[in-house]
């Protein structure tokens, strides 16, 4: 049994669908907080309701008592996939507090819960490529964290090390680097696009549009956590690594809003802004290692992933 926090998210949702088409079990806890409108999280919510093989429960991490919902499974999880968290870099200029409670103490409330039960093989848990910062690319795994997003990220990183030296508990912390695709987080840059060009409204465009990033399609996401659990549950050491998981192609974007505009074949309105505290010039996912260690696959290229994504919300609106 796969336990999945923040399943009605956006990474979650698709995490779980996965694993539920493979007939697995799986139980979903989140919060279902209004960080954005939450519609979204109940549309995923009624998808994964169809399948026989999914446990919702409603749990606030941040309230420790409340994860007294999962004795009753106690004894049936294996793993755990710890996606839930309050997400945004931008936000976390303005709310810094919310960094603290919903990604830290709830990390905490988590481990002490599963510290001791020993069916559990392994936690994989959220972290960020937003940890690299704005680093010099020719060193792609140096950190220069400029948000307090990417300091909550790291964070959990340095308690999963401590759980794994006193508590030989498994770990792998995932830095994801910009997750796109279908049922997506509307906070988002390709989903804000999408709805204001449907809406015939401007997209802000911030560092006059000087941007790259390593635009991860969804399902390249899941199948490479797939690769992590199977991978994992192999292993008769304990463990505490940290991967990235994006795609090593980092993309301009202004290429991206030019194969949106081709989609809708029209020209988009444009307001061209300046860098935005904390905002991040160039992602770019090395992963070398990961291909080496867990065989990671990156199929699906940016065109590909703007179509599908045109497709699916066409088909919503």
């Amino acid at each position: 049994m796969i336990l999945i926090t923040g399943s009605a998210g956006f990474i979650g949702f698709h995490l779980a669908l996965f694993y539920l088409k493979k007939n697995k079990k799986v139980i979903g806890i989140d919060n279902l907080n209004n960080y954005y409108d939450v519609k979204y999280k109940h549309d995923r919510l009624k998808i994964l309701k169809k399948y026989k093989n999914f446990i919702f429960i409603k749990i606030d991490l941040k309230n420790k008592s409340s994860l007294k919902k999962l004795d009753k499974f106690g004894k049936k999880i294996e793993n755990v996939i710890h996606l839930a968290g309050q997400a945004g870099v931008r936000f976390s200029i303005i709310n810094p507090s919310t960094y603290i409670k919903n990604n830290i103490e709830a990390y905490i409330y988590l481990l002490e819960y599963f510290r001791l039960k020993k069916n559990i093989k392994s936690i994989l848990y959220a972290s960020s490529s937003s940890i690299y910062g704005d680093t010099n690319h020719k060193n792609l795994k140096s950190e220069n964290m400029i948000s307090v997003y990417a300091v909550s990220k790291k964070t959990l990183e340095h308690i999963s090390s401590v759980y794994n030296h006193i508590y030989k508990m498994n770990f792998i912390g995932m830095r994801f680097f910009t997750v796109y695709g279908p049922y997506g987080r509307p906070d988002m840059s390709i989903f804000k696009f999408f709805n204001n060009i449907q809406n015939n409204k401007k997209i802000d465009i911030y560092n006059f549009g000087n941007h790259s990033r390593s635009f991860t399609y969804i399902s390249d996401i899941v199948e490479n956590i797939d690769r992590l659990i199977d991978h994992t549950n192999k292993k008769k050491k304990t463990f505490n690594e940290i991967v990235n998981i994006g795609n090593p192609k980092s993309v301009a974007l202004k290429y991206v809003i030019n194969l949106i505009e081709k989609k809708f074949n029209k020209k988009i309105k444009k307001k061209f802004n300046p860098l935005q505290v904390g905002d991040i010039i160039k992602t770019e996912a090395n992963i070398s290692d990961e291909q080496k260690t867990y065989k990671f696959k990156f199929k699906i290229n940016i065109k590909e992933g703007i179509d599908n994504f045109f497709e699916w919300f066409s088909s919503e609106k």
